[in-house]
């Protein structure tokens, strides 16, 4: 199949392609000044992490081709199968994976370190949407219909919880009450969840002293600034220095050693203080096209009935909105830190290669639907 022949079949949603490709070049830019000195520090070459980022992103889009020439009812089939293989690189991961920053998640390949979670949340998505679009009338009707996708979030969040993963399984959880949420389940049904699932989070944040530490650096970071507020007041200091217009590209002090994690989790941080506020509204307008964009898609499709591609489009928006809050939350104070990326823009192979497949879905979503209402509108006239 030629996917971009004009005079054969509808060409693919350009404007998501060119802001997904603007957001790559950004965090490209970005993470070669946020990583120079930690890169030269470690490795002696200024730009090694740089470079290892944009063989990722060669890996992702790469990966990426490949999604979006494969007919969505591939994903629907094999869906369970994909999910069923995550799950084992999840449990993989806690015998033989490699321990970074005190957290156990990533698979060493050599050539990368695959982190099975971020590949976790794609695979959910194209699993659940089938779920959902088989399962629909039980999940608006019943109450078993609801209770069943509750349960595979509780193995999905022994699994994370296991590798201290907390900021994963509330993407998760977000992505699947969502698509219950728009497959029909009811207001008390939705909000008696989301009331246990606050209550568990705040007993999981009393039985770990970890997160306690963590919930009172959010609380009043100052208090410990050098110390478990660390991290956050020098984020904040980035913001601060940034004020209006940034300090220019390169010109981050804030990644010279003071801010951990300034390109991966913080990398927010580095791109508020070099472009200024300006920059992080133009970064968030970009992010929230690809929302906007998602959930359009969802709502149009499932107007015509492809139940499916609906409920999937509307998983790759909320992923991408619930993963822009949470990491631009927790980079300026907002909530408490979650250790996750920035969609597109923070260093992190698996997280590219998770969001470009997530972006190439899209557009197959799309292209098929201007195929389908292309072919009707011919039959119409005929």
């Amino acid at each position: 199949m030629m996917l971009f022949n004009k005079d054969k079949i509808p060409a693919f949603d350009r404007g998501l392609l060119v802001v997904s490709l603007l957001l790559i070049c950004l965090g490209i830019m970005v993470i070669s000044s946020a990583s120079v000195m930690e890169s030269m520090v470690k490795y002696g070459d200024s730009l090694y992490q740089t470079k290892k980022h944009v063989f990722a992103v060669g890996m992702a889009l790469f990966v990426g081709m490949l999604c979006a020439m494969t007919p969505t009812e591939i994903w629907k089939k094999y869906s369970l199968h994909c999910f069923i293989v995550v799950c084992a690189l999840m449990v993989l991961v806690m015998i033989v994976g490699r321990e970074i920053n005190g957290a156990k998640r990533w698979l060493p390949l050599g050539f990368i370190n695959l982190q099975p979670s971020e590949l976790l949340k794609i695979f959910w998505i194209l699993y659940f949407s089938s779920y959902v679009s088989r399962k629909i009338e039980s999940i608006s009707t019943t109450t078993k219909g609801f209770i069943k996708p509750a349960a595979f979030i509780g193995v999905m969040a022994v699994l994370l919880l296991v590798q201290h993963d907390m900021g994963s399984l509330v993407v998760v959880s977000c992505i699947t009450y969502s698509l219950t949420f728009i497959a029909g389940a009811g207001f008390i049904k939705y909000g008696v969840v989301i009331l246990i699932a606050l209550l568990l989070a705040f007993l999981l944040v009393l039985i770990s002293p970890y997160r306690i530490a963590r919930f009172k650096s959010f609380m009043d970071p100052w208090q410990d600034q050098y110390g478990s507020g660390y991290q956050l007041t020098q984020s904040l200091m980035a913001f601060g220095r940034g004020g209006i217009t940034g300090e220019g590209l390169g010109n981050s002090y804030q990644k010279l050693g003071y801010l951990p994690e300034a390109h991966t989790d913080f990398i927010t941080s580095i791109l508020g203080e070099e472009f200024g506020f300006v920059g992080m509204v133009l970064l968030l307008l970009l992010e929230l096209f690809i929302v906007y964009k998602a959930f359009r898609l969802a709502f149009k499709i499932l107007k015509k009935d492809a139940i499916y591609q609906g409920y999937v489009a509307a998983g790759i928006g909320t992923l991408y909105c619930v993963q822009t809050f949470i990491n631009v939350g927790s980079a300026s104070g907002g909530i408490p830190t979650k250790g996750l990326t920035l969609p597109l823009v923070s260093y992190g192979g698996s997280s590219m290669i998770s969001c470009c497949m997530a972006i190439a879905i899209l557009l197959r979503i799309d292209f098929e639907w201007r195929n389908n209402a292309i072919s009707d509108k011919r039959k119409n006239e005929s």
